[in-house]
């Protein structure tokens, strides 16, 4: 079969040359290869763990060697081999085999896990990385009984630390989701853990989580000192005292530990009972327990939908509560907010000179990138003593679900973030940051409390 177009022609002047492929010739017969098991000089005998079931392979040594390191040595001195693998393995040792001898495999989200633990096994590296790229890839994908947590807890088994990165971030941006599904129950103490520890935590308000955070206890009865440590990482001052009263009387958790919760519980009530300035003289506020996680409610931002976001310049404006202190939550900040597609930073902007040559510096419209700013309407002696974060939460759908697939975080402007939706291309309608040709940007407002005075650690 010869390629076209212009059959790659080789314009030295010479002779042309031309690429003549039948690669997918090759594949095809290799395959057949083993269907047929032709020529064979190796013996696979496939064993489930617990099974006395044997799945018989005839193979070919040099191409199972080409793969992988492990066939290599495991045929060096024998013909025939008996390999004991976990069910679900066993079940797709056949795509396994095959992937050896054409290089090309579909899998499914429930398959990722075992075919990973296939390659891994016999350091098949190709593939290896093929089945993690897939599970970073797939991680919005939907499935009757979630996969994200149990392809977490795998990658910490087996050391993929990117892979872990990815599955956390996922969990901590998607977190309402998480704890409302089935999922939730598989969650460990160890990695509960590590999300309660996280200030990007997205969620409608921190009584939510700490709703879920009382079911997982009840559900796992993990032992006291633990079930302690994961009650005492909720953030007590970002509930409301009245909410905070309520769980008092009628949280069965809190009642059972609340000797371990109480200090954090008074702490909490001084808090909402006087001015966070007056608080700071006396307590240290640079601290996770005053910091806000990025909380879905009106309170703390809103959301804001841009159709066809490439075309022009849009603002809005939007109100949230000064702060989380019951102090603070009548009254209410607005914020005024400028996105541009195509803004450019100073050092791109058109250059005029005195000279002919050098009249006008080409500035191309492609050069621009989106930038976002969020600022005060007005100033306020209600400000002094803390700042304000702004975290900007993109959405995007897959299989027909809204997902957070990326937030950012400044004081002010976008362009204190280097990527803010580097690669969104939104120009074209296909890009992945778009959900019917409309940008879903979720704006969060975080004031960061600061301490007066010099705490004695």
């Amino acid at each position: 079969m010869i390629q076209n177009p212009a059959l790659k022609a080789d314009l030295s002047g010479e002779a042309a040359a031309a690429t003549i492929n039948h690669s997918l010739a090759l594949i095809h017969r290799l395959q057949e290869l083993l269907r047929h098991g032709n020529a064979s000089d190796a013996t696979l005998r496939v064993r489930p763990v617990g099974s006395d079931e044997v799945k018989v392979f005839h193979a070919h040594q040099l191409l199972l060697a080409l793969q992988s390191e492990a066939f290599a040595s495991l045929l060096h001195n024998q013909s025939v081999v008996t390999l004991h693998e976990p069910a679900d393995s066993a079940a797709l040792f056949e795509k396994f085999i095959r992937y050896l001898y054409c290089g090309e495999i579909s899998i499914l989200l429930h398959q990722a896990i075992p075919m990973h633990r296939l390659a891994s096994k016999y350091r098949v590296a190709t593939l290896q990385r093929g089945v993690a790229e897939y599970m970073k890839g797939h991680l919005a994908s939907e499935s009757s009984q979630g996969h994200v947590v149990g392809w977490y807890h795998y990658a910490v088994k087996v050391g993929d630390a990117a892979l872990q990165e990815s599955c956390l971030q996922f969990l901590a941006w998607n977190l309402s989701a998480v704890m409302a599904s089935a999922e939730w129950a598989t969650v460990s103490a160890e990695l509960l853990a590590l999300l309660l520890e996280r200030s990007d935590l997205v969620l409608q308000s921190e009584l939510e989580l700490y709703n879920a955070v009382e079911e997982w206890v009840g559900h796992q009865q993990p032992e006291g000192p633990v079930a302690e440590k994961l009650l005492r990482s909720i953030r007590y001052p970002m509930i409301p005292p009245s909410h905070l009263f309520h769980l008092q009387t009628q949280s069965a958790a809190l009642g059972r530990h609340y000797g371990a919760l109480q200090d954090l519980l008074f702490q909490a009530f001084q808090f909402h009972s006087a001015s966070p300035i007056h608080f700071a003289k006396y307590y240290d506020l640079n601290c996770s327990m005053f910091l806000p996680r990025n909380y879905l409610s009106s309170a703390w931002g809103s959301q804001w939908v841009i159709s066809n976001p490439a075309r022009d310049d849009r603002s809005t404006s939007f109100q949230t509560q000064l702060g989380p202190s019951n102090h603070d939550t009548s009254k209410r900040v607005t914020w005024n907010v400028l996105f541009s597609p195509r803004w450019l930073p100073v050092s791109l902007r058109p250059v005029y000179s005195d000279s002919v040559s050098g009249a006008i510096q080409s500035v191309r419209i492609e050069d621009g990138r989106p930038r976002l700013v969020i600022t005060p309407a007005m100033t306020s002696s209600d400000f002094a003593g803390v700042s304000f974060q702004k975290t900007v939460l993109v959405g995007v759908r897959q299989q027909g679900r809204l997902f957070v697939k990326h937030a950012y975080s400044f004081h002010q402007s976008s362009e204190e973030v280097a990527d803010f939706l580097a690669h969104a291309d939104l120009q074209k309608r296909t890009s992945e940051y778009l959900v019917d040709n409309a940008l879903h940007l979720h704006l969060i407002v975080k004031p960061v409390y600061h301490s007066l005075i010099k705490v004695k650690k």
